[in-house]
């Protein structure tokens, strides 16, 4: 991904406000409530307000009071001379080295530095707001040690929308995401660059003198809180679950328009026969397509004696059984997300009764299992919306449409080459799909012998999302061209008002060819803005 690639995927929504330390300056950005840390554990929706909407950040009262309780434990450490992990020893494979007390600021500052070292594109705007959004969260639970004024500031700089530069490479998953937390941590000291609340690239001591916020200081076991959570992985995974979530919607409308434009039977929906395997997200899945395709005048047309079909192709009887895999895939993802959405993550940690203690709660191995998980379902979802467009497109199979939907076969070739794209896009999704964290590169000198690869993980889950989207949008156009070729019979009212969403939105009706990338761009529009969701419930209600 190129620099100006990560400058357009910037959500337009954002919006800056000043810093926000207690629950009274909840006003900072005013008509968006904000997202309050250390009052319990964060949920998956207050991590994308934060990262998309620019949601303020604000620290309850009593967990600034815990922060404050447990800095001073850490303060007892400072001047003694028995080794403590992080405040008075070298870090990882250097942990044996014993820092004098005139050196343990240096030290925080050093780590800092050193560890700032990713390469390569730089990170989506949003993913450095929800790791940052969730390093914070860690902090206000006073487990870390870190002084007040250091988390204070950590604040500010997201209510300031200073967003600093993180890279594609540099996390293995385990100490934490330690590199593109570093480069976060770097831009708390005043240093490195990142990117204003407009979007625009400066050195990060300018950016917070703007914002009225001063460079931290690191003291005795800050830089290490700062940098030892899994936070990017995390993040990534609460941006990617709620996407899956409103992608599912939308692939059962999906299913619904193909199964009713290929004249399928809806009857395999029912709710009896899903009973019978009581999986949960089967149950959810078919009683959408019902929903979708009820009232359906082609559905109807063929509920006669001369219809000779027996039962449909997998890709339209099964649809609910891997749509309901995806979504209990999800939700089991979720489960473990918010496992870790509770927790505080560090290394060493400062316990409730005052112990300060190793441990290994860095390692992103919950994570990284189930971000792979969900590129696996994500894959196959889009295998079988990809296998219903093909489906569409062969006049052997198509049940009386035109080849390739195409108004004039030969001369035009209709929506041939969307399925090209849909494919290509489907195979790498496929590739996505091997599990990162099967993988594990040993570091720091055999200190760090096992890793999660839960940020490569991530990342990959992360292309394999905007993928299935892709996919879903192409289906949605061909199943539209296929029940506008049904005419004079009319389709669902639900089906029927996604077709007419894309009509408004550009895609034209049924005709010679024309540029089809617009039209495919239009159809992943308002798959991903949330219209053709919206128009079906119109006339289905809520869909699950």
């Amino acid at each position: 991904m190129s620099d100006e690639t990560s400058r357009e995927r910037m959500p337009t929504s954002y919006r800056a406000g000043g810093p926000a330390t207690d629950v009274a300056s909840a006003d900072a950005v005013p008509g968006l409530e904000p997202v309050v840390v250390g009052g319990g554990p964060l949920v998956i929706e207050d991590v994308v307000r934060v990262a998309r909407d620019g949601a303020p950040v604000v620290v309850a009262p009593a967990a600034l009071e815990e922060v404050r309780r447990t800095r001073e434990v850490v303060r007892g450490l400072a001047s003694d001379t028995q080794p403590h992990y992080g405040v008075s020893t070298g870090f990882g494979a250097l942990a044996t080295r014993h820092i004098p007390v005139d050196l343990r600021h240096r030290l925080q500052r050093s780590l800092i530095r050193s560890h700032a070292a990713g390469s390569g594109p730089e990170v989506e705007r949003e993913v450095v707001r929800a790791l940052m959004l969730l390093r914070v969260a860690t902090l206000a639970t006073g487990r870390t040690g870190i002084r007040e004024e250091t988390l204070t500031t950590y604040v500010g700089l997201l209510n300031a929308g200073i967003t600093p530069v993180v890279h594609e490479y540099g996390s293995l998953g385990c100490s934490g995401d330690l590199a593109p937390l570093s480069h976060c941590a770097l831009a708390l000291m005043g240093e490195g660059p990142v990117r204003d609340s407009k979007g625009e690239v400066v050195e990060a001591g300018a950016a917070l003198a703007a914002a009225g916020l001063a460079p931290v200081e690191l003291e005795e076991k800050e830089g290490l809180a700062l940098v030892n959570g899994t936070d990017g992985m995390l993040g990534m995974l609460c941006l990617a679950l709620h996407d899956l979530r409103e992608l599912l919607v939308v692939a059962d409308v999906a299913a619904a328009m193909s199964v009713e434009g290929l004249l399928g039977t809806d009857d395999v929906f029912a709710a009896d026969l899903h009973a019978l395997r009581p999986q949960p997200g089967q149950a959810v899945s078919a009683a959408n397509i019902r929903k979708v395709m009820a009232h359906s005048q082609i559905r109807e047309s063929h509920r006669t004696e001369a219809c000779t079909r027996v039962q449909d192709a997998y890709s339209l009887r099964c649809a609910p059984q891997v749509a309901g895999g995806v979504r209990d895939t999800v939700d089991h993802a979720a489960r473990v997300a918010a496992f870790e959405l509770a927790s505080a993550v560090d290394n060493p940690v400062v316990t409730p009764d005052g112990r300060v203690e190793s441990n290994g709660n860095f390692h992103g191995a919950p994570v990284a299992y189930v971000l792979d998980f969900l590129a696996i379902v994500a894959a196959d979802l889009a295998s079988m919306s990809e296998r219903r467009t093909d489906r569409f497109l062969d006049v052997a199979r198509n049940h009386g449409l035109p080849p390739f939907l195409a108004d004039d076969a030969g001369v035009d070739s209709g929506h041939m080459i969307a399925q090209y794209t849909q494919a290509a896009i489907v195979s790498e999704m496929k590739r996505l799909a091997v599990p990162a964290s099967v993988d594990s590169i040993p570091s720091s000198a055999m200190q760090e012998d096992h890793v999660s690869m839960g940020w490569s993980g991530a990342r990959k889950l992360r292309r394999s999302v905007d993928g299935l989207a892709r996919v879903l949008a192409v289906e949605v156009l061909t199943a539209a061209r296929g029940l506008q070729l049904r005419a004079p019979l009319a389709p669902a009212p639900a089906t029927g008002a996604v077709v007419e969403a894309l009509v408004a939105a550009g895609a034209s009706a049924p005709g010679p060819d024309r540029f089809l990338a617009p039209e495919v761009e239009v159809a992943r529009r308002l798959v991903t803005d949330g219209t053709v969701r919206r128009v079906a419930e119109a006339h289905t209600g809520p869909l699950a």
